[in-house]
């Protein structure tokens, strides 16, 4: 069972799901990679993960917009194009007949080295390709229980050192700022940038509201997430006012409702930070409206991509 802002309950039917493994459908226990993979030895890959609803990956063209990028920058061919991997995905959906209540990663590293080492030289084959689908659905407590944030030490870095945009397998800071929430028996990690202000948390993005306006970070020093993006675009479209800047710490405390975005659990409502209680500690009314929005906007993806069908 997983916990804090991915909550869900352990599904025995996962035990026998099949993986996309380079094109072929594997079972679960089966599905290996190399120890000289790339992403294994170096953490020298990208991935995304998707939420999956009537049977479609909710957001699919944005997700496969970030893929692209990240896969442009790290001058990596994943040997099948966007048409491809969306077919693999289908295919693996199929296969597993899911259809709701699933989580799909998808995951694409450099492939094979000769030998343990970061250059290019080293390459030894083509790259991996591996689509995980899994019964795993946000618990329904996730919409109202509020998650309880700390600061931690770890900051988000700048991109001369290694870019927050990228949604690479290099994920160590963010694993270290969960432990340390972990430590703290918190539910997720408020992390800084480097210069003090409030930038995002482990695994998933963070909103503040105060006098009825949305705040939250700017894109300089995170993963510009595909549920962030959505409800920034959904408090434009429905006249809400929301900046994208640097706040600190300070506007946070005295906020009159925050809440966490991510792929998995959606807009999930924040009641504490660093053993304040945010605003009455339980879930504010423009959290509960863009819970709404967000609902209704994940609906007409769907239905726009089974029209098309």
């Amino acid at each position: 069972m997983a916990s804090g802002t991915h909550t869900t309950q352990t599904d025995p039917r996962n035990a026998s799901v099949l993986v996309y493994l380079n094109g072929v459908l594997v079972p679960r226990d089966e599905a290996r990679v190399s120890v000289l993979d790339a992403g294994f030895l170096l953490g020298d890959g990208v991935w995304e993960s998707f939420r999956i609803h009537r049977g479609q990956p909710v957001f699919l063209d944005d997700h496969l917009d970030r893929l692209a990028e990240g896969l442009a920058a790290l001058d990596l061919d994943p040997g099948l194009d966007r048409a491809e991997l969306a077919e693999a995905i289908e295919r693996t959906l199929t296969a597993n007949d899911m259809t709701d209540g699933v989580h799909v990663r998808l995951m694409i590293t450099r492939g094979l080295k000769a030998t343990p080492f970061q250059g290019r030289s080293a390459d030894a084959g083509s790259a991996t390709v591996v689509i995980l689908a899994e019964h795993k659905a946000p618990a329904p407590e996730l919409r109202t229980r509020c998650l309880r944030l700390a600061t931690v030490h770890v900051r988000r870095g700048r991109p001369d050192v290694q870019d927050p945009g990228w949604n690479s397998h290099s994920k160590l800071n963010c694993v270290s700022a969960a432990i340390q929430a972990e430590k703290l028996g918190v539910d997720e990690a408020l992390m800084l940038d480097p210069h003090g202000f409030v930038a995002t948390c482990n695994s998933t993005h963070f909103f503040l509201v105060r006098r009825g306006e949305l705040w939250t970070s700017t894109p300089r020093y995170i993963l510009e997430g595909i549920t962030r993006g959505k409800v920034l675009q959904l408090a434009q479209q429905h006249g809400l006012v929301a900046h994208q800047a640097d706040f600190t710490l300070r506007k946070v405390y005295s906020a009159d409702e925050a809440f966490c975005t991510g792929t998995f659990g959606g807009l999930m409502p924040v009641g504490e930070v660093d053993g304040r209680t945010i605003g009455t500690g339980h879930p504010g009314p423009l959290t509960e409206r863009l819970q709404g929005l967000y609902d209704a906007a994940i609906e007409s993806d769907v239905a726009r991509r089974l029209a098309a069908r």
